[in-house]
């Protein structure tokens, strides 16, 4: 058998063509999307064709294409068919009639070449077919694997060839592994910032591609012949884990060889130009949006139009049917010529609404044309600083990062209307270092000249000792990441510079953090010089701490971590170790894949440092790292917090957060915000004279006393710094100085007159203000683009876009009107009347199939998410009175506050006919499959008092087998919605008031008693007997009702509350609730009486609170007829006796409840077994006190805690818990201290 087989190999030797004769095959080619299960919809496309190879050369033949059909499919499989698209056949036919040459030596097939009206989407399809034809026969091996140039780039591919059967025909089969290649045909848009970890591709993967060719070859005199093939391309994705479920794309290829005949004549065309080899190349798709497709001819009268549209339909509050256009908008606008957009823009710029939609809308422009545009507005100055900041922000962000264009965003680092304004400064520095960044992540290794001006920049800070530009050009370096900006930034850096360094503590701070993105990029450089930072025990502890937090971002080695423990071991400075200890005990609790080592080498750390530093308080330097992922979802989220103090100041000096985002093999800085206090520091120092730390009135005045030195701080440093980051790049920072707070303070202090800003905001407000704001933001638009065996492009993409509005219009009247100063306003009475809107529509798509510029076909997940808030009221306000008022309209319609709709579809769409798309949901709405659950449920709670109800809608369609596959919990039609719904009221209802009188004085303490006493003294006693069960404690509660019933303090009614349903001249119907407060030395003492008000109706709540100012605290709740009905207690108390640990105990008792209150008691009750389970308790069947529920939380360790939960039947209960915070002050020795409910003492 092997003697036959080498001797067909010997024979075929290779795949080849003779250029004398014309070969013509039979191409059969289909490509079909969806979830592969049954009774679930399918999308599609099918094409067949007849194709020519002509020789013309020994090397070159030309490919022709004739009787093409093109059909596409949408619906459920077995039950719908493909449908014929003549028209959208005609177009790619017209392309294909040109002629193709192509060369072709040895079974491999080289440049190709066409007409230059030919289409590169065209030229992919004939690739597509072209392929078939690149097969590399070994003769000496059956078996064999190598590196081959195919429409997937230079991949591995497998080979095995076999004997046919039928007479001395040979079978090749090849497998190809895509994800195996050296220069793969893939591109990626959009996820710049969004960091790969290759670890996380350990943990699954969200996609699986499998490509095979099988071929028939004929061995002849001239070389081996293909007598047919076909190919299989599959493909799973998900986007979490495949393993949990996936969508699915099936792509087929065949051909048949029909006839061979001699050559006729020579061929004849026109000109022809390379169009490349047999990869595929992709096309300029920012145009070609996936998840729709509209006429692109003639642009610019329909975005025009379309502006128009949308600034009408949302201007007082979002139409969430029409935010889906601003995609649109953004589509004519990326195809159109730069004159169209100049054009528009001086049509639409004197029209405010026109003019802020097209501003908003332009920033995804993000070529050339955007750069110029810009360019044109900061030569004319005609945009203000806030339209520009928000302009360039945006675009420079979303600006393809590709040299040219990086070159020529250089000229606004230039231009002076950049320096108009600090802020707008800020952000075209920020922005540009931002822009640095995605070049970088696309160009490797990344030209110094794309970051020389930042560098430029922070030397010139340097040189002219100019603190400002030093922090901004150290920033922007920060954002750009570049490598090649190391060398600069050490010459900031104290021990690391080559030359002394004496630099403020926010340029220190900005040069160590500029190291942050650099870390991933370059991790051993900037290990060494946080190390030696880190090191340096002069340095001030937020240096140090800083230094630390990067180092740890390049994700040091175990070596490294041992050096540094070793170093924190012997080290003095208590919040540098104490820092260090939190974050790597946060580290040691990581469960990402990116911290996979790490976390096994802080866990090391923190036995070794623990015994000596575990008990350090929240009076040193902290950190706090929680994270969580899911393997099932490839999906999870982690957020850190640091605090940053100094033995020099009793406040924090330093304080940030982050907040990262795991996906898809992905990580993602979603955002950060830091604050730095470096006047304040100065302010307070190290400790405040005369303050105590209770929080006290003496405190108050202790701090009062030192903002009377504030005059005394310099003008030219900041009291307060502020910086945000989004998707790890800084955007925005700020620095508030004593002359702006001083502004402030003077604009409005009581004495303020007419030329304070506030004057001129109450002068409007009297005349009537009217204003209205939209904010369209494309938040994402994440693109992966790979070819299939077809030629055709495969994408997937997610679009996040959303709208945000408000609209406010209100009217004063201040009576006495003020004339003379500000103060006035507290004299008098001022009333307003208002309606307005606030709220957004989140539209969010995914997208996964083939997307060309001539047609879509695929799987779409469509969601849309909108918030509508509007508002109408009147109130009055009195502050001398300390009285308000408020009052609404009757609720006359429903309306809808939130709601969540989505689904998922299988969508066709054809450029010849775009308003005949095929969207079908993927489950049937009609059609319910016995796999389908379907669960629908409306809850409403209504006033029959106040005639209004909130409803919360729900409907879900989901597959049955959602169990076995997570991703199927999304997939299905989803609605939720949350109304606000009229009810018939007891009374025709005006309006709702609410009257608010906060006017303290002494009350008579019968007034109060006489409610309290209402109770029968059967229940008194009945009350006693709950509040607890130890002899010592209800001795306690005795003392305190017999108080309660001599009122040895005056009560004082702290405020009084209505809310009433007003009926024209009827008595109104409503509540009234009255709070009284009891002052006595340590304990502090509170009473709620809420009552109904109306016609015969003795309803009323009563709500008795104690609070001992060390460790308890209780409330009584009464209520019903004259507060007799039903009754419940609350207690907490915390203590940490000598010879015990600190302990927090909670009680609620009952006595009578509500039947529905004890329903729903029962059903929680039935599900807290099995969540205690799943939590890791344990359970024990025991009798504990009827009608109550007890808990007690033991600290066990700094960071543990042992939890009991009593219930009536059984106790639950769980050791070693591990807190999400140390406890504050733990320590292991016994001390005679109380603590509060929050921390120990």
């Amino acid at each position: 058998m092997w003697g036959l087989l080498l001797c067909c190999l010997v024979a075929l030797a290779k795949i080849s063509l003779n250029p004398k004769k014309t070969y013509e095959y039979t191409y059969k080619g289909m490509v079909n999307f969806g979830l592969g299960m049954p009774n679930h919809a399918e999308s599609g496309v099918r094409m067949a064709c007849k194709i020519k190879l002509i020789g013309v050369s020994e090397q070159t033949f030309v490919l022709q294409v004739s009787d093409l059909t093109f059909e596409d499919f949408n619906g459920f499989p077995k039950k719908n068919d493909f449908t014929a698209a003549p028209k959208l056949t005609e177009r790619i036919a017209a392309q294909l009639a040109k002629p193709f040459m192509f060369d072709y030596v040895g079974g491999h097939v080289g440049d190709i070449r066409t007409s230059a009206e030919v289409s590169d989407t065209v030229v992919n399809l004939v690739r597509g077919m072209l392929s078939f034809f690149q097969v590399t026969v070994k003769t000496t091996q059956k078996i064999y694997e190598l590196e081959e140039l195919g429409i997937h780039g230079m991949c591995q591919s497998n080979y095995v060839i076999e004997e046919s059967g039928k007479a001395q025909d040979v079978t090749i089969t090849k497998v190809m592994d895509v994800s195996n290649c050296r220069e793969r045909a893939d591109m990626y848009s959009g996820m710049a910032t969004a960091v790969f970890d290759s670890l996380a591709r350990q943990s699954g993967h969200s996609v699986i591609t499998t490509v095979r060719y099988v071929y028939t070859v004929k061995p002849t005199g001239e070389g081996g012949l293909i007598t047919r093939a076909h190919s299989v391309e599959q493909q799973d994705f998900s986007p979490f884990n495949v393993k949990g479920g996936s969508f699915k794309m099936h792509a087929t290829k065949e051909i048949a060889l029909c006839n061979v005949s001699e050559t006729a004549s020579a061929i004849i065309f026109g000109p022809i130009g390379s169009r490349g080899n047999l990869v595929y190349k992709f096309v300029n798709a920012e145009a070609n949006v996936p998840i729709m497709m509209q006429d692109l001819a003639n642009p610019v009268p329909k975005a025009k139009e379309l502006i128009k549209h949308l600034a009408e339909a949302n201007n007082y509050q979002i139409d969430s049917a029409t935010t889906e256009d601003t995609i649109k908008l953004y589509q004519l606008l990326r195809v159109m010529p730069y004159e169209g957009l100049d054009g528009i823009w001086k049509q639409v710029k004197e029209t405010e609404e026109h003019r802020r939609w097209f501003l908003d809308m332009i920033v995804e422009v993000s070529d050339a044309r955007i750069l110029k545009f810009l360019e044109t507005r900061f030569e004319a100055g005609d945009l203000s600083a806030s339209e520009a900041l928000q302009t360039l922000l945006l675009a420079m962000n979303h600006l393809q990062a590709i040299p040219d264009l990086v070159e020529k965003a250089k000229m606004f680092l230039h231009m002076p209307f950049s320096k108009s304004n600090i802020y707008l400064w800020h952000t075209v520095v920020l922005s540009y270092g931002s822009l640095v960044y995605k070049h970088c992540a696309n160009y490797s290794p990344c030209p110094v000249t794309a970051v020389q001006p930042l560098l430029d920049m922070a030397l010139e800070g340097l040189k002219n000792h100019s603190e400002a530009d030093m922090v901004l050009a150290l920033k922007a370096l920060g954002n750009a990441g570049h490598p090649g900006s190391i060398k600069t930034i050490m010459r900031f850096l104290p021990g690391v510079a080559a030359t002394p360094v004496d630099l403020p503590p926010r340029v220190l701070s900005a040069a160590v953090q500029s190291l942050r993105l650099i870390a991933a990029r370059e991790p051993h450089s900037v290990q060494e010089i946080t190390m030696s930072l880190f090191m340096q025990k002069n340095l001030p502890s937020e240096i140090r701490i800083l230094a630390f937090m990067i180092l740890f971002d390049t994700k040091p080695s175990v070596a490294l971590v041992s050096t540094v423990t070793a170093h924190l071991e012997e080290s003095n400075d208590l919040h540098v170790v104490s820092f260090a200890y939190s974050y790597l005990k946060g580290l040691a609790r990581s469960v990402t894949p990116d911290n996979h080592l790490l976390s096994t080498a802080s866990k090391i750390a923190v036995k070794i440092l623990a015994p000596k530093f575990g008990h350090l308080s929240y009076r040193y330097s902290k950190a706090l790292h929680m994270d969580w992922f899911n393997d099932d979802f490839l999906f999870g989220t982690a957020t850190e917090v640091f605090m940053l103090r100094s033995a020099t100041s009793m406040f924090p000096t330093e304080f940030m957060m982050k907040n990262k985002m795991y996906f898809i093999s992905r990580v993602l800085q979603l955002l950060e915000l830091g604050f730095q206090n470096e006047g304040i520091k100065e302010l307070f120092g190290t400790s405040i004279p005369g303050f105590k730390g209770d929080l006290s009135f003496s405190d108050l005045q202790a701090i009062f006393n030192v903002f009377k030195n504030f005059d005394n701080l310099p003008s030219d440093k900041p009291v307060l710094s502020a910086f945000s980051r989004v998707f790890g790049q800084e955007w925005f920072f700020a620095d508030v100085n004593k002359t702006f707070i001083q502004n402030i303070i003077t604009a409005v202090s009581a004495s303020a007159g007419k030329e304070s800003p506030l004057w001129a905001v109450i002068e409007n407000l009297q005349r009537g203000v009217s204003w209205h704001w939209t904010k369209p933001f494309l938040i994402a638009e994440a693109r992966y683009f790979q070819p299939t065996i077809l030629g055709l492009p495969l994408e997937i993409s997610k679009y996040y876009q959303v709208v945000n509005g408000i609209t406010v219009k209100a009217k004063a009247a201040v009576n006495p009107p003020v004339t003379q100063h500000i103060g006035q306003l507290l004299t008098s009475e001022i009333s307003l009347e208002t309606d307005g809107f606030i709220g957004f529509t989140k539209d969010f798509w995914m997208f996964y199939g083939i997307n060309t510029e001539l047609f879509q076909c695929g799987s779409e997940f469509k969601s849309k998410i909108p918030l509508a808030v509007p508002w109408k009221f009147a109130a009055k306000i009195n502050v001398r009175e300390k009285k308000f008022e408020l009052d609404f309209p009757a609720c006359k319609n429903d309306f809808e506050l939130f709601s969540v709709k989505s689904n998922v579809y299988a969508v066709s769409r054809n450029i010849v006919e775009p308003a005949m798309a095929k969207i079908t949901p993927i489950m049937s709405d009609t059609t319910m499959a016995p796999e389908t659950w379907h669960p629908r449920s409306t809850l409403c709670a209504e006033s029959y008092i106040y005639g209004a109800g909130l409803c919360v809608e729900s409907e879900l369609r989901r597959a049955s087998y959602k169990e076995e596959y997570p991703l199927y919990y999304f997939l299905g039609y989803t609605h939720l919605a949350v109304k606000v719904v009229p009810v018939e009221a007891i009374k025709a209802i005006e309006k709702i008031h609410f009257d608010i009188n906060a006017s303290t004085h002494p009350m008579p303490g019968h007034q109060l008693l006489e409610t309290l006493m209402r109770f029968s003294k059967e229940s008194i006693q009945r009350v006693r007997r709950f509040s607890d069960s130890g002899p010592g404690i209800r001795g306690s509660s005795h003392r305190h009702d017999n108080r309660m019933e001599g009122f040895d303090a005056t009560p004082e009614a702290v405020v009084n509350i209505k809310a009433l349903a007003m009926s024209g001249n009827q008595k109104p119907e409503g509540y009234d609730a009255v709070m009284y407060y009891t002052p006595e030395e340590d304990i502090h003492k509170a009473h709620v009486i809420v009552s109904h008000v109306g016609e015969a109706t003795n309803w009323k709540m009563c709500i008795n609170t104690a609070v001992n100012t060390h460790s308890e605290a209780k409330a009584q709740l009464r209520w019903g007829a004259e507060c007799q009905s039903y009754a419940m207690s609350l207690k907490a108390a915390t203590a940490h006796l000598p010879g015990s640990k600190p302990v927090l105990e909670a009680k609620a008792h009952w006595t009578r409840i509500p039947e529905t209150m004890a329903e729903m008691g029962k059903t929680i009750e039935r599900y807290i077994p099995g969540i205690a389970f799943l939590l890791g308790f344990y359970q024990q069947h025991e009798r504990n006190t009827k009608q109550e529920v007890s808990a007690s939380v033991v600290v066990a360790s700094a960071d543990s805690a042992d939890v009991k939960i009593k219930f009536p039947e059984y106790t639950v209960h769980h050791q070693a818990i591990t807190l999400p915070l140390p406890a504050a002050g733990f320590h292991p020795d016994t001390r005679n201290t109380t603590i509060t409910l929050f921390r120990c003492a």
